[in-house]
C-alpha cells in the first residue's frame, strides 16, 4: 500500500520530467542531466513509486500499428443515475474503448473508442447501445489531432515512446526497462 505522497521538490519534478519524455532513460542518464549520481535517481524513484507519485512506467504504441485506424469519442447518457461502478462494469467489457470517464455537463460519461474502421465503430456502438441503462449517445469521429505528440495521438511516429529509428536509446535494453522495476 503506497504511502501519502510527501511534497515533491525541483529535483523530484525534473526526474518526473525526464522519465515522462523517455522512460527508457538510465538513472545515469538522468542523474548526468540534472546533477545528480544515478544511486541518488534511484533512490527517488524508488521513494516516488513507493508514496504512489509514480504509477507505472508504459511503452506508448502508435494505434494504427495494431489496426486502431479509427478514433471516436462518445458521450454517454443514462437512465437516471447510473453509479459510475456500474459503467465501469460495462465499458471494461468492450477492449475498444480505451478510456472511459465521468463527466461534468449534460452527458454522464464519456468514452475514448477506437476501432478498424468506421464500420467497427459503428458495430461497438450499436454493442453500448443496448446496454439496458444507456438513454442515448452522441458521437464525435476524431478527424485530425492537433497535438501528434499526445498520448492520445500515440505518442508521434515511433511504435514505443524512446524506441525508433531516430532513438538514441539502447537497443539491447528490453523496452520499458528503466532499471526501476
Amino acid at each position: 500500500m503506497p504511502h501519502a505522497p510527501g511534497p515533491l521538490d525541483e529535483l523530484d519534478r525534473k526526474i518526473i520530467a525526464a522519465l515522462t519524455a523517455n522512460a527508457r532513460s538510465s538513472f545515469a542518464e538522468i542523474g548526468s542531466a540534472i546533477g545528480l549520481s544515478a544511486t541518488a535517481v534511484k533512490r527517488r524513484v524508488d521513494r516516488m513509486r513507493e508514496t504512489g507519485v509514480i504509477t507505472g512506467f508504459t511503452a506508448t504504441v502508435r494505434p494504427s500499428a495494431l489496426g486502431w485506424r479509427t478514433e471516436a469519442y462518445i458521450e454517454v447518457y443514462c437512465d437516471g443515475a447510473a453509479p459510475p461502478r456500474r459503467i465501469a462494469e460495462v465499458v471494461r467489457r468492450y477492449p475498444e474503448i480505451t478510456a472511459a470517464m465521468t463527466v461534468s455537463g449534460g452527458a454522464d460519461a464519456l468514452l475514448h473508442v477506437r476501432a478498424t474502421d468506421v464500420e467497427h465503430f459503428e458495430e461497438v456502438l450499436e454493442r453500448i447501445r443496448t446496454e439496458s441503462f444507456i438513454r442515448k449517445t452522441i458521437s464525435y469521429m476524431v478527424l485530425s489531432h492537433l497535438i501528434p505528440d499526445s498520448p492520445e495521438a500515440g505518442a508521434g511516429s515511433s511504435a514505443v515512446q524512446g524506441y525508433g529509428p531516430d532513438s538514441p536509446a539502447d537497443s539491447a535494453r528490453p523496452a520499458g526497462n528503466t532499471g526501476t522495476t
